[in-house]
């Protein structure tokens, strides 16, 4: 289905038939994708009146108590609420699901951070080099060498790839207002409670802002090239500073 969208003045042509989506899926049992430390997801029958709620146990129905952490079981779109005092919600957040985005491709460096270890971090020199003429809407973020198995992959204690801090206060300041990366936070894993990137992005404290996104912990697939995309993005509806989501991409037509 080819539809015809305007902005900004420009007009672009989208086929809606191929989406890409890139969340990753949020499933029961130990061979799943976690971070931060948690325990794995759980997905149990309910038990009431001595009956389990599990059709292949002899129940009409499935009915099953999921228990998940959005922050690190799975891809997940935040809001300022996540480094504010009050947690103010995502769920309802977006006024449109549509935005103009870029999706890059970049290596981090690597340089020795002042605990010893050696961080991959992205650079503001990169992402300046990378990203060339109007800044999008959203940008997307695939971080590389490419990786296999990140549906089960655990990432605690494996201090992954960031951004540099100057990178979200320089995407804030050329417009983008939503920003998507395939890691668990574009933060370090352990930067002493800082957040400097978190912050950066939103400008907090100096302002709450409530049209600003970070979506976490997505899959870029490795067939779909750089480039300028439509970008479809559904946040589950949790009065919560984080919810999972599921960022799909479309090609732009020429």
């Amino acid at each position: 289905m080819i539809a015809e969208i305007t902005h900004l003045g420009h007009r672009y042509r989208v086929d809606l038939s191929q989406p890409i989506d890139l969340s990753i899926p949020l499933h029961d049992g130990s061979d799943q994708l976690r971070a931060w430390g948690l325990d794995p997801v759980t997905m149990e029958p309910v038990e009431y009146n001595g009956q389990r709620y599990s059709v292949k146990d002899g129940a009409p129905v499935n009915f099953r108590t999921i228990r998940f952490n959005p922050h690190g079981h799975g891809t997940h779109t935040e809001s300022v609420g996540h480094i504010s005092p009050e947690v103010h919600p995502v769920g309802g957040l977006l006024p449109r699901y549509f935005f103009l985005a870029r999706l890059v491709s970049i290596l981090p460096e690597q340089r020795r951070a002042p605990d010893g270890r050696m961080d991959r971090m992205i650079t503001l020199e990169q992402l300046r080099g990378a990203l060339d003429g109007t800044p999008p809407e959203a940008l997307v973020i695939r971080t590389l060498p490419l990786e296999t198995g990140l549906d089960h992959k655990d990432w605690s204690n494996s201090n992954p790839c960031y951004l540099q801090s100057t990178v979200c206060g320089w995407l804030r300041s050329i417009g983008v207002q939503h920003l998507l990366i395939d890691v668990p936070s574009v933060d370090r894993e352990e930067d002493g409670g800082l957040l400097a990137s978190h912050h950066a992005f939103w400008g907090f404290p100096d302002t709450v802002d409530l049209k600003r996104t970070i979506t976490e912990l997505l899959h870029v697939p490795e067939r779909i090239p750089d480039g300028h995309y439509l970008l479809e993005l559904q946040v589950a509806n949790f009065v919560n500073d984080a919810a999972p989501s599921r960022p799909v991409l479309y090609a732009l037509l020429k």
